[in-house]
């Protein structure tokens, strides 16, 4: 079912103006005519105005039927002719426009009613026609700069829609990514432990035997799948998955930083090892993102790191104090939305913002698995 468009203000208003003229111009024939309403040029006025009015007319019938009226009979019909002038002109028909009111101009010589549009002054209603026209133009330009305006707000605002969701999609691929690596290691370990046992099982168990020959196998299985699963997270631009660093420590990250000028405090509670590989991972990156932004907007300040590994929440705050921005820095703005992605898919927050006098903070929280949490070890 096709919905109605409810009438707008400004419509309400051309209405308004419509009719308010088709009266004006009624009563003006009258007084031409010695009083009398039921005339010809009355019934014209009328019907101009409703030609006005119908929104389903092909557009040359309202500017020809003024142009007619106010040919034959001058003056009283002019403000009607005069909206229809300004709404060709509004809508790209400055030409069309020009043309009617040369035609009633040229007409009313010819016809010369006792209201010609020559008799109040002789140029007076050349004028009107003239403005109406400009006026028209004038709106229909600004008309179409608003929509352009428009036009490209809208723009803006979905393709930064779809950069956000992008990111949001790259930093879940790089998660993947580096979990991959993670437990890769760690069932090679496994396959490898398991293999060197199986070369002694001539002194174990027939049964334990065939279980260390399974688990071997399984885990052998499991590292292909995981190339496998990988393999769907390649750039197809490039045709090589991200190799960027697993597990490294944000120590070496908070030295790398030192070495370039960067002035860095940190403050760790707790070893890396009591939170889970997920979140040191995004500790990792939550740091780099911070120590990033700090060498962007805040050149030469002092940032402090603070980071708690402890359960029952990792912890990490980056704080910096007011410096200056970085000639030439052009931010893309989505590192945060990638951030804030791979902390809320662990199920933690990240607030980032002004704390005052310049100065900014980058917070996050990430909470254990519950059964890490109540025994105290990790993964």
């Amino acid at each position: 079912m096709t919905r109605i468009a409810r009438p707008t203000w400004k419509q309400y208003g051309r209405w308004a103006l419509v009719v308010l003229l088709t009266f004006v111009a009624v009563q003006n024939t009258a007084s031409a005519t010695g009083g009398r309403y039921l005339t010809m040029p009355a019934a014209a006025a009328v019907l101009c105005g409703a030609a006005l009015l119908a929104p389903r007319l092909p557009w040359p019938v309202a500017p020809a039927l003024a142009t007619v009226a106010a040919a034959a009979w001058g003056w009283p019909l002019l403000p009607l002719l005069l909206v229809a002038m300004f709404e060709l002109a509004a809508h790209r028909r400055a030409p069309v426009a020009v043309g009617c009111a040369l035609v009633a101009l040229v007409a009313n010589v010819f016809t010369d009613p006792v209201t010609a549009l020559w008799t109040p002054q002789q140029y007076g209603a050349t004028l009107f026609l003239m403005v109406a026209v400009v006026g028209g133009l004038w709106l229909g330009s600004r008309r179409r700069l608003v929509e352009s305006l428009n036009s490209q707000v809208e723009h803006l605002r979905v393709e930064r829609k779809l950069r956000e969701q992008a990111a949001r999609a790259a930093e879940r691929s790089r998660i993947a990514a580096e979990m991959h690596d993670v437990l890769a290691h760690r069932l090679s370990l496994i396959a490898l432990h398991t293999g060197v046992l199986t070369t002694k099982a001539d002194t174990l168990p027939p049964p334990i035997a065939e279980r260390l020959a399974l688990l071997r196998t399984a885990a052998t299985e499991a590292l292909a799948d995981l190339r496998d699963v990988l393999g769907a997270l390649h750039d197809t631009e490039t045709g090589s998955a991200p190799r960027d660093p697993v597990l490294r420590e944000v120590d070496e990250l908070v030295e790398q930083s030192r070495v370039a000028g960067q002035h860095v405090q940190i403050d760790a509670t707790g070893r890396p090892e009591e939170a889970p590989a997920a979140h040191r991972l995004a500790v990792y990156r939550i740091v780099q993102e911070g120590l990033s932004n700090a060498r962007k907007h805040a050149r030469g300040a002092q940032v402090t790191i603070r980071v708690c590994y402890q359960p029952p929440t990792t912890t990490v705050e980056i704080t910096n104090t007011a410096g200056a921005p970085a000639p030439g820095v052009v931010d893309s703005g989505f590192g945060l939305v990638g951030l804030r992605e791979r902390v809320t898919a662990l199920g933690g927050d990240l607030v980032a913002g002004p704390t005052g006098a310049g100065s900014w903070r980058l917070f996050s929280t990430i909470p254990h698995p519950a059964d890490l949490a109540q025994n105290g070890w990790s993964t």
